[in-house]
């Protein structure tokens, strides 16, 4: 369980690309760099990235981290980690659509922290950028606790944006909700296939 000490605004936020740096150049006995993509490279109030390294990564999206680590997966992360497995994906990366680590989503920041949320799409734009040859596959993965605060939907206007700078494709996996969200991964066999996903209407009709 984690549990914010604070709101994200009383943090000092890490730039992105000054997080990235560090995680590829400094070496850590916990996890092996040349496997893992986890930005920042240490547990703290908030995480831009946690995957697996390859060329064809999935890129799992869910509403904001947790307790997840390298070697230390939570059992929503290893149910993308074999979804991903089981499409023919090389790696994943799990994303979010905030990037405040909260166990619980009732705990996440009341108002958007715009420095947290700026650096995220920094974050979201290489994550993209990691797939070669273009047409990065992006899963949908949150089910109905976006709706747990109203400047979510923002976040996934950017997120849309910034998706269709790279040609994005996304996806879904599981029944749609009644409240037209997408699945969350958690239960989701192994084998669950990953759908089209329309998610420039789906943020419309947010």
């Amino acid at each position: 369980m984690h549990i914010p000490l604070s709101e994200t605004q009383k943090v000092d936020i890490e730039p992105f690309f000054e997080a990235l740096e560090k995680s590829i150049k400094q070496t850590t006995i916990e996890y092996d760099v040349r496997d893992w993509l986890y930005v920042p490279n240490c547990y703290g109030e908030y995480r831009y990235i946690l995957g697996t390294t390859g060329k064809k990564p999935l890129v799992c999206i869910g509403i904001n981290p947790s307790t997840a680590a390298p070697n230390n997966l939570d059992n929503t992360l290893k149910s993308v980690e074999r979804i991903a497995k089981g499409n023919g994906f090389d790696s994943f990366i799990m994303f979010n659509v905030y990037a405040q680590r909260a166990t619980r989503p009732q705990d996440m920041d009341r108002e958007l922290n715009e420095a947290l949320h700026r650096e995220n799409m920094k974050a979201f734009d290489y994550v993209l950028s990691l797939y070669e040859g273009g047409n990065p596959a992006v899963w949908a993965a949150w089910g109905n606790i976006v709706e747990m605060r109203p400047y979510l939907k923002k976040c996934l206007a950017d997120m849309v944006r910034v998706g269709k700078e790279h040609s994005a494709v996304w996806y879904s996996s599981g029944k749609i909700s009644k409240l037209g969200h997408p699945h969350h991964p958690l239960y989701l066999r192994k084998d669950s296939p990953l759908d089209l996903f329309d998610m420039e209407s789906y943020v419309e009709s947010l």
